[in-house]
């Protein structure tokens, strides 16, 4: 009875799998937007600043993609296991 009630839950990783890959991308997107929209308006703020605050910019959301692309791997390594 245990054994049937696992695999059953298994036939559903990859389809949840799936779906968490999704969450991070759209999380992903929303976070990059959000991080591009604070430099835009710290640097019409202070335009001498833009040059520090696009470098900013770019380091957060290499690393916000880097998050992403590491969950999304493990997104496709837990539906193919």
């Amino acid at each position: 009875m245990l054994l049937s009630t696992i695999l059953e839950a298994v036939s559903y990783v990859p389809g949840l799998a799936a779906i968490a890959a999704a969450i991070a991308v759209i999380g992903a997107g929303m976070g990059i937007g959000k991080i591009g929209q604070s430099a835009m308006e710290a640097m019409a703020r202070q335009p001498e600043a833009a040059d520090g605050i696009r470098s900013g910019m770019i380091i957060a959301g290499a690393l916000v993609e880097g998050a992403t692309l590491f969950a999304i791997v493990v997104c496709l390594l837990a539906s193919l296991g």
